[in-house]
């Protein structure tokens, strides 16, 4: 399959010999975003994008980012008019608030079907994040993109079948998308696969820590450290995704 401008991203990540390529991916396309957001293109100086960024917020884990990197005065800007958006939707949730009537058991025991409107109201402004829906757009391309790309080019088949397999979380959105862009006949080769592939790799994980965990044995300090060094890493990706050895990713002045 010819290479697209659409392929090169994930081309770029397969080739990267990763622990998961879509690990990778979310890393590059986070990171063009925070860009975006905060960068010297002053996105946040223009309407539409303040707009859309004092209606959606960001997560507990994007402002951490988005402080890390290093933008004081477009962060105050984002803050400014975001802080003008959530009090007035607070302020009018207040006033539509009308507490539930207790029932006489309620009284006694706590009902956990029982939910304060206002409660649920800030559980989804702490869910709500312009990055991440974002991302989440950008992800499900990604997506198309892979099982074209796997079932038209050989050679990236290839690769997919000879690499390090994929964290958890992004395996099962594999699993989840295989079931609409695969018929029958490609899910009976495509789910073998990446179930063979990932037992390996869990496997060779599983060993790579194991090691690591006995070369503090003092019997094994001459030993050789294999591929064990960057194993807690590399396990904690495997396991849960992204790169816990990062350092933050920061503004470029």
């Amino acid at each position: 399959m010819k290479e697209q401008l659409y392929t090169i991203p994930l081309n770029d990540a397969i080739n990267a010999n990763d622990e998961c390529p879509f690990c990778f991916i979310e890393r590059n396309v986070e990171q063009d975003l925070l860009d975006f957001v905060l960068g010297s293109g002053s996105s946040y100086m223009e309407s539409d994008i303040r707009e859309a960024t004092d209606k959606a917020g960001f997560c507990r884990s994007h402002f951490k980012k988005m402080f890390d990197y290093g933008n004081t005065l477009g962060n105050g800007w984002i803050l400014k008019t975001h802080f003008l958006h959530m009090n007035k939707q607070m302020h009018d949730q207040f006033r539509s608030f009308v507490p539930q009537k207790t029932p006489l058991m309620g009284k006694l025991k706590k009902n956990a079907a029982q939910r304060s409107s206002i409660g649920v109201w800030a559980k989804e402004q702490e869910k709500s994040c312009y990055i991440c829906k974002r991302f989440e757009d950008t992800y499900d391309r990604y997506l198309d993109t892979f099982f074209v790309m796997y079932k038209k080019d050989g050679e990236f088949r290839n690769k997919v079948k000879n690499g390090k397999g994929f964290c958890l979380p992004h395996f099962g959105d594999l699993c989840d998308a295989a079931e609409t862009r695969l018929n029958d006949k490609e899910k009976a080769e495509f789910y073998p696969m990446l179930f063979t592939l990932m037992e390996e790799n869990m496997k060779r994980l599983s060993d790579d820590v194991a090691w690591l965990v006995e070369k503090f044995d003092y019997r094994n300090q001459a030993a050789d450290w294999k591929n064990s060094k960057d194993a807690v890493q590399r396990g904690m990706q495997k396991l849960a995704g992204g790169y816990p050895a990062d350092d933050p990713y920061k503004m470029n002045k």
